[in-house]
């Protein structure tokens, strides 16, 4: 089987991108992370592929970890979904709507940068002692449309990641799914600078959008920070979350801001 798809990458996390609208392609696990691997295969953090929407939006975006595993929602996934469905359709559109396993997300389309409608985030856990490789650290909880930790810290740069993010994402106080790790710095003009340990790719990734998010909106409110809040990644991008808060402490107008580029196209033989 030959399958034609597209590299893409958000902000340094790059993904294969396929287009399965006739619904052709049935990917199993093995298959996904064959795909994903970077030394027999195409090379990503995860695959997307595009498939009928099956209510009222445009499309809808199905995501799989680089393992092969599917999960609900990928920010920096989901602002390329977004840029290649939209070369899918007949007159290229400003805004479009695609179904995920979190919910609806709509985007808007600005060059290679794209706005996301992240929806309402839930499940906030406010800050719990939890003992890792570098000692004890006060860890928040959001689920962003994936299971987002987060630690905030004075140098990010000497974290551990791989050691201390799989400790995290294995932790019994997230059990049974686990969760993804984020380490935070604050520097002195309110810029984020974030490391994130991706469940599924069991490693850093140079960017991660709904860990971007998760760790905006936990600064906002331990720190009354005002919105919008920006984000530098791994990979050297700096993305915005803009928000606006509610009267019960919650979160609503959650838009996350970031590049979507092209790489390359090509056609893999399975």
């Amino acid at each position: 089987m030959d399958i034609r798809f597209t590299k893409m990458n958000g902000a340094g996390n790059d993904f294969v991108v396929i287009d399965n609208l006739s619904g052709e392609f049935s990917l199993d696990r093995e298959t996904i992370a064959s795909l994903c691997d970077r030394h027999r295969g195409i090379g990503a953090d995860g695959l997307l592929a595009v498939e009928p929407a099956e209510g009222a939006a445009d499309y809808r975006m199905r995501y799989y970890n680089s393992d092969g595993g599917e999960a609900e929602m990928c920010g920096n996934g989901a602002r390329c979904f977004a840029r290649f469905a939209a070369r899918l359709m007949d007159v290229p559109p400003h805004a479009l709507s695609f179904e995920t396993q979190a919910g609806p997300i709509t985007a808007v389309l600005s060059g290679d940068s794209v706005t996301l409608d992240m929806g309402v985030p839930q499940d906030h856990r406010t800050g719990q002692a939890l003992r890792l490789a570098d000692g004890e650290m006060t860890v928040h909880f959001l689920n962003t449309g994936v299971p987002h930790a987060v630690a905030f810290v004075e140098n990010v740069a000497e974290i551990d990641i791989k050691t201390n993010g799989s400790t995290l994402r294995y932790h019994d106080a997230f059990s049974p799914k686990g969760t993804n790790a984020n380490f935070a710095q604050t520097m002195e003009d309110g810029t984020l600078i974030l490391r994130t340990y991706e469940r599924g790719v069991e490693d850093e990734t140079l960017a991660c959008g709904t860990g971007v998010c998760a760790t905006a909106l936990i600064h906002a409110l331990e720190t009354e920070a005002p919105s919008p809040v920006r984000v530098k990644v791994r990979g050297g991008d700096t993305l915005t979350v803009s928000f606006e808060k509610t009267e019960t402490g919650g979160f609503e107008k959650v838009r996350l801001t970031g590049p979507a580029d092209f790489v390359f196209e090509g056609t893999i033989s399975l």
